[in-house]
């Protein structure tokens, strides 16, 4: 009979790993600390493995690669464990990596991971007794093993605890996402070898999204294996082989006792070559002292977490926002090895200079929004890390401003090239860079309509000739255009600063194209085709005119939110629905129409509160445009209500997928009382502070005080706001002045201070202006 999971609870094995917790782990009290199993369920597509903050190993456990809700790798709701790998993309809408599983075996040796239905039909196990905190993982599994989890940077390390007899380790190198629409081969060629010092090391390059990316690793063990195993193509096995090549391939370390003492296993990985994994093993794992490097993954997390902490609010809600602000500081990922060496966007070698980083998983759709505003605050350091590592890839690839990179390979996923978007930001907000050194890739991307393309600008040449990017000629054409002209206006800053007048006037005019697919008439986004002629069969609620089946003529959104995606002409936008009144309404209508939505709306339109969708990212900043049309005070309202409603401390407790930490900085932003409509207009929109009071350190000894006494769930409204102690009458409050440091205090109320932010000098700068 299998134990269940209570029954695991009891187990000898999960005994033993408790006891090598250290004190003030097992002592810690859950309000306050991250759960770091929120958004594991649902669609959150998180994982709860371990990592360090923007580490490049993220050592976690595999639960499926079937379905869309695993495309972590792991979702809480499974009840079977394949084994653990050492790469994980953190609440993204596509799966990949899960490079090197690792899978502790008792009893008959199992190749196949099986079905969950009948995981004894194969190496995958039921499990018990998960416990997940920053930098560290357990679990106990039904054949009596106890797993544990830790990491350094670059390096993955296992502790098993076998029970008494025989054992063994497999080594799954074919482990990887699957999905319906993949065309075989996803491994196209692999390698695995038993060094004479007993090390393993391996690669493989995949074609799963990020196409043709490699992965080197060098393994080593506390104990020797009394045998090895290599297995090729087919499970073929190898016998007598020191070294095997194929596609999919597996080694098996067997341990005759298995159980006589905890078994380490410490794991380097590189994407540049076999040398980089075991260069990156050798300075990161020089003993065997499985806990002192838990307790320095501890330590390294410590300042991350406690970059915002907070008094007030519930329980639950102190708990959200520290898992918040744990999960944006997970990605973008290191890329470059010890000795600064990392894969290019071009696919060649290079080396990053001294003191500096390269990173992937940038998922720039989704974070240009709030995460990398988020880090110019709490980690102005890592953001100039980020920055030049943005503007070399930016230089290096064929395609220029980076898009969606992820192991050196541009996936082109989404639409625009929004990497101009952190570091236009990063230069309004005055991080020293060499921006100058972009510029010839960005200037090509926005004017030279004969450089290559991928999905994401498609129909550039047909933006620029006929102001928009007409429907009947390439999809997702209305959020194109509008995306297409904010960064334009995101390019347009970045030439001004450098000098590059003439471009950025031109850049400047045509970051206004997206009026030409709002219908002023009917006061929506509207498809338009190439002859200058409007979709008829307009409705809001629809994808579009869908000339074919998959066409949409918005990206992830329909008709009601793509009329809200403007971010940085917000006067504008005003003006062209007919002024304040007309365009409040119009909010109005948004959060108050019928939450219906086609049959073939795409999963990620969640989170609704009428047509709002709160679970993707194309208008997550609508809430604050109340401010620009004069009524703060229905922000305040409707933020208050989301950070209560799209957030809990549970495992489904993100609406949608998090997106590499956007969707958890929405919420600190929200949390603390502001929110960055327009990243480069360096300002932020005052909100509805959630707590009574929260202190950011902003580095250099500098600190943000928040303060909101006698806050709570009846005080949704802000009365009055003091600045330094003098009063601030604006809706909104510069980069420059919070980034110096100092006291943002509201007072907060159960009714509207419907004056507050009223009066048009006291509204959001937008469009590098104030209202008219």
């Amino acid at each position: 009979m299998n134990p269940t999971r209570r029954q695991l609870l009891a187990t000898t094995a999960l005994g033993l790993a408790a006891s090598a917790l250290p004190a003030a782990a097992r002592g810690r009290a859950a309000g306050g600390s991250p759960n770091l199993f929120i958004g594991t369920g649902g669609t959150g597509h998180t994982y709860p493995g371990a990592t360090l903050p923007f580490g490049m190993v993220q050592l976690s456990p595999d639960t499926g690669v079937e379905r869309w809700e695993t495309c972590s790798g792991y979702h809480r709701g499974d009840t079977t464990i394949l084994g653990f790998s050492h790469t994980h993309l953190s609440g993204t809408g596509i799966g990949d990596l899960l490079d090197i599983l690792v899978v502790p075996g008792t009893g008959p040796v199992r190749l196949q991971p099986g079905s969950p239905e009948a995981p004894g039909s194969g190496y995958r196990q039921r499990f018990g007794a998960e416990h997940a905190e920053p930098g560290y993982y357990r679990v106990a599994l039904e054949n009596g093993v106890a797993a544990e989890l830790t990491v350094t940077e670059r390096t993955g390390w296992h502790r098993y605890r076998f029970p008494k007899g025989a054992g063994h380790l497999l080594v799954d190198l074919s482990h990887l996402v699957l999905d319906k629409s993949d065309s075989p081969p996803l491994i196209d060629e692999a390698l695995l070898a038993l060094e004479a010092d007993g090390t393993l090391t391996g690669t493989r390059r995949t074609f799963r999204w990020a196409k043709g990316r490699r992965i080197f690793f060098a393994m080593q063990l506390s104990r020797r294996p009394d045998r090895v195993t290599l297995f090729g193509d087919d499970d073929a096995e190898q016998p007598g082989a020191t070294r095997v090549a194929g596609k999919r391939l597996k080694a098996l370390l067997h341990y005759d006792d298995a159980g006589a003492a905890p078994l380490l296993v410490r794991c380097g990985i590189s994407a540049v070559d076999a040398a980089g994994a075991r260069a990156n093993l050798a300075a990161e794992a020089r003993h065997w002292d499985f806990d002192r490097v838990r307790r320095d993954a501890a330590r390294r997390w410590r300042p991350a977490l406690e970059a915002v902490t907070v008094e007030g609010g519930t329980a639950d809600q102190r708990t959200i926002l520290s898992s918040a602000l744990y999960h944006a500081q997970l990605a973008p990922t290191l890329f470059s090895d010890v000795d600064g060496r990392y894969v290019g966007m071009d696919g060649q070698v290079h080396r990053v200079p001294r003191g500096g980083a390269a990173f992937s998983t940038y998922s720039l759709w989704d974070t240009y929004r709030a995460l990398h505003p988020l880090l110019t605050l709490i980690a102005p350091e890592r953001t100039r890390q980020l920055v030049d590592d943005m503007i070399r890839q930016t230089a290096q690839s064929p395609y220029g401003p980076l898009v969606w990179p992820l192991q050196g390979k541009e996936t082109g996923t989404m639409i625009g090239w929004h990497g101009v978007v952190p570091l236009a930001e990063a230069q309004a907000k005055g991080i020293e860079a060499d921006y100058a050194a972009a510029w010839p890739a960005i200037r090509r991307r926005s004017f030279d309509f004969a450089a290559p393309d991928k999905d994401n600008s498609l129909g550039r040449d047909l933006y620029d000739r006929l102001g928009y990017v007409p429907a009947d000629k390439v999809f997702e054409s209305v959020s194109r255009t509008q995306e297409y002209a904010y960064d334009d206006w995101a390019s347009s800053r970045l030439a001004r600063a450098i000098g590059e007048t003439g471009d950025a006037a031109r850049l400047a005019r045509r970051a206004e194209n997206w009026r030409n697919v709002i219908d002023g008439t009917i006061g929506f986004a509207r498809p338009r085709f190439a002859d200058g002629s409007w979709w008829k069969d307009y409705d809001p609620i629809q994808l579009g005119h869908m000339p074919k089946p998959w066409w949409r003529d918005y990206t992830e959104a329909n008709g009601w939110q793509a009329t809200f995606l403007n971010q940085h002409d917000i006067y504008g936008l005003i003006a062209h629905m007919g002024g304040d009144a007309k365009f409040e309404a119009k909010l109005d209508a948004l959060f108050d129409a019928p939450s219906t939505l086609p049959a073939n709306a795409p999963p990620d339109i969640s989170g609704l509160v009428g047509q709002y969708a709160h679970g993707n990212e194309p208008d997550q900043h609508a809430p604050y445009l109340y401010a620009y049309a004069g009524a703060p005070w229905k922000t305040q309202a409707m933020v208050r209500r989301l950070c209560g409603e799209m957030y809990k401390n549970d495992p489904d407790g993100i609406i949608g997928n998090d997106d590499c930490g956007q969707m958890s900085a929405w919420f600190v932003f929200s949390a603390l009382g502001f929110y960055p409509v327009d990243p480069v207009e360096a300002a932020y929109v005052l909100g509805s502070p959630l707590f009574a009071r929260a202190v950011l350190q902003l580095g250099q000894g500098r600190r943000l005080v928040i303060e909101a006494p006698g806050n709570g769930p009846d005080t949704p409204y802000v009365a009055a706001v003091t600045w330094n102690g003098r009063p601030w009458t604006r809706s909104w409050i510069a980069h420059s002045e919070l980034a110096k440091g100092g006291t943002l205090r509201f007072t907060m109320s159960r009714t509207p201070n419907r004056g507050f932010g009223r009066a048009p000098a006291d509204r959001p700068p937008s469009f590098g202006r104030a209202p008219a």
